[in-house]
């Protein structure tokens, strides 16, 4: 049987990057969320370019970085690869519901505004805009992944900290980092952002973490995130029952 391969880059496998490495992968992150979030392009059809400089820019940092070892990043995609991806985005789901529901009994929540926007767009529009998530969502991994892979490197090499607990930290950092990038989307919902955006996050970090392969878990988060875009949307496009 064929032994499932580890975490890439943190203890040297396939390639060392060290601490100037790191620095350089996360500030690509840095400048690609502020690629995507601030290039004022939101009319169709150029709306896809600040998504594929997202996930373009932290790719090209790590070919640099790792040379032709950025592949280990990523695996191949068979159907066990598929069917976790269905799995855990269902936990994601399911996670995210639950912390929702029981936060809801002591704060309101703010609406994602690109799900309040899709209520009144075309059939095409709608298309269109979940085109565009694919590579938005892609870059969103590479938000969460490469800094559990730093941290995870930092603890294991640097502090000399056991794996499990590195993988620990790793994935309670990376899930926070992820859940505070949210906070403008929310309106600086603290509690929104990082324990509902968080704790979802921490579930997709767990598919990579299973896998060992980045295309898993954005497999799962764009599952995850669509069925909640396609619910909004048919809820908005539902027809009005009237009584005659």
């Amino acid at each position: 049987m064929e032994s499932r391969p580890d975490f890439p880059y943190y203890d040297g496998r396939p390639v060392a990057v060290e601490a100037k490495g790191w620095l350089f992968l996360l500030g690509s992150v840095a400048v690609a969320f502020v690629a995507l979030t601030m290039i004022p392009l939101r009319a169709f059809p150029v709306n896809i370019m600040p998504a594929l400089l997202f996930v373009a820019i932290p790719l090209i940092a790590l070919r640099l970085v790792t040379g032709g070892n950025w592949a280990a990043l990523f695996g191949k995609v068979g159907l066990r690869e598929v069917a976790l991806m269905v799995v855990f985005a269902l936990l994601t789901i399911i996670v995210s519901f639950a912390v929702a529901l029981g936060l809801s009994q002591v704060m309101a929540f703010t609406e994602n505004p690109v799900s309040e926007s899709m209520r009144a767009m075309s059939g095409a529009q709608f298309v269109w805009i979940l085109a565009v998530t694919i590579p938005q969502l892609v870059g969103e991994e590479l938000l969460a992944i490469l800094p559990f892979l730093a941290v995870l490197w930092f603890c294991v090499t640097r502090l000399g900290m056991p794996r499990r607990i590195g993988i620990a930290i790793a994935l309670l950092l990376a899930s926070l980092l992820f859940g505070a990038a949210h906070l403008p989307t929310y309106g600086w919902n603290w509690t929104q952002s990082l324990i509902v955006i968080g704790g979802a996050r921490m579930v997709l970090t767990l598919a990579y973490i299973a896998s060992r392969n980045l295309w898993v878990s954005a497999g799962a988060h764009i599952l995850n995130d669509w069925v909640g875009f396609i619910l909004t949307y048919e809820l908005g496009h539902a027809p009005i029952a009237t009584v005659e």
